[in-house]
């Protein structure tokens, strides 16, 4: 299986965030587009982890080393400093040891990229109000299937960072793959944090 020619936007944006010949973790990685594009692309050393066993077999197929895994376990099998960029994308509010994934994160790499879905967003707030939860392309499920079980805005990553002695290095907030920089936790559907120790 050869790289996609491009990435969606979210991808891309956690992309530009790679550096060339790097060492990179994606936990949760899906079928492994992300990190076939950064092996084409960048020349990264890439690795896998997901609950899926058949994303495993799909990563493995198009040559990215990958391992079944459950995140909520921990990274116990990863040596500390290992990687130079760990990713998380869209997956820590689908988890219920939020605080204890992000810490073993940067365990294991010199920098966490962590994506999430920003309840914050106004069209959140919207059906809120109307009574209803939340559903959307960056949120797509009901409220009886949905996996997300942690909802934050940015003020809460941000506190959570602020916390455990993390430093954000860097944030940018996208609605429909295009950058929002204006009131950004009212009109970004989608956060992206890059998070280093302090």
């Amino acid at each position: 299986m050869s790289a996609p020619a491009s990435l969606r936007p979210d991808l891309q944006m956690i992309a530009d965030w790679v550096t060339p010949r790097s060492r990179v973790l994606d936990l949760g990685c899906g079928e492994g587009d992300l990190l076939t594009w950064l092996q084409a692309h960048k020349q990264v050393s890439a690795y896998g982890v997901d609950f899926d066993v058949n994303n495993v077999v799909r990563c493995v197929a198009a040559n990215v080393n990958a391992i079944q895994g459950d995140l909520e376990a921990g990274l116990a099998e990863f040596e500390d400093q290992r990687f130079d960029h760990v990713v998380l994308s869209q997956t820590i509010q689908a988890m219920h040891n939020t605080e204890q994934i992000l810490l073993e994160m940067l365990r294991v790499g010199r920098e966490a990229i962590v994506t999430f879905p920003n309840f914050g967003y106004w069209e959140n707030r919207w059906q809120i109000l109307k009574g209803r939860m939340p559903v959307s392309d960056d949120m797509p499920y009901q409220w009886y299937n949905t996996p997300n079980i942690h909802w934050c805005m940015l003020g809460d990553f941000d506190a959570l960072c602020a916390k455990n002695g993390l430093r954000v290095v860097e944030r940018v907030v996208m609605t429909g793959g295009r950058r929002v920089h204006f009131l950004p936790n009212l009109r970004g559907s989608l956060a992206f944090y890059r998070v280093t120790r302090g």
